[in-house]
């Protein structure tokens, strides 16, 4: 693997896809989603940062840890996300007067205005997955598609977002 060997990454994959992915569903508690999301996340990092062990213990001991984190980083990215949307969607109050001379937080404002500017169908699959905390599995079969697409819209239209925030904050 650290020759980048396809075929040794496919035999790696072969022999520990399966035991990762217990690990990981043992420290989701059983959520399968946010086992699948850390046990991608964690074969990226594997890819970007393998070396090579003298011992199979050491080395398992480096999987579960590079698992571990995974899977708590990925958990941390999810919650500031809906943070952030549960913050934009709670700051909608009704116009008053004192509410137009208040402080204007411009992250909403952004957010707001970034929004808008999405395709319907974007701020619907948004809708669900962070207000309605529909599972993917059933966002999926809603839109009749896999949910490797479905991951797939939703990483794109966060990053759009993101880029969009960043550009407009950075003003």
């Amino acid at each position: 693997m650290l020759a980048a060997d396809e075929a040794a990454y496919r035999d790696f994959q072969a022999a520990y896809f399966g035991r990762l992915a217990r690990y990981l569903l043992v420290v989701t508690r059983g959520d399968e989603q946010r086992m699948r999301d850390a046990l991608q996340e964690t074969f990226r990092r594997i890819a970007k940062h393998i070396r090579v062990f003298d011992d199979e213990t050491v080395f398992w001991s480096w999987l579960t840890t590079v698992a571990r984190t995974a899977e708590l980083d990925e958990r941390k990215k999810a919650r500031r996300y809906v943070t952030l949307l549960t913050r934009f969607m709670q700051s909608k109050a009704p116009e008053t007067e004192f509410a137009s001379e208040s402080f204007e937080d411009p992250l909403n404002e952004s957010l707001e205005r970034n929004l808008a500017t999405l395709e319907p169908d974007a701020r619907t699959l948004l809708q669900w997955k962070y207000f309605d905390r529909m599972p993917v599995k059933e966002i999926a079969a809603r839109l009749k598609t896999t949910e490797a697409s479905v991951e797939s819209r939703l990483g794109r239209i966060r990053q759009k977002l993101k880029a969009a925030l960043v550009a407009d904050l950075k003003k």
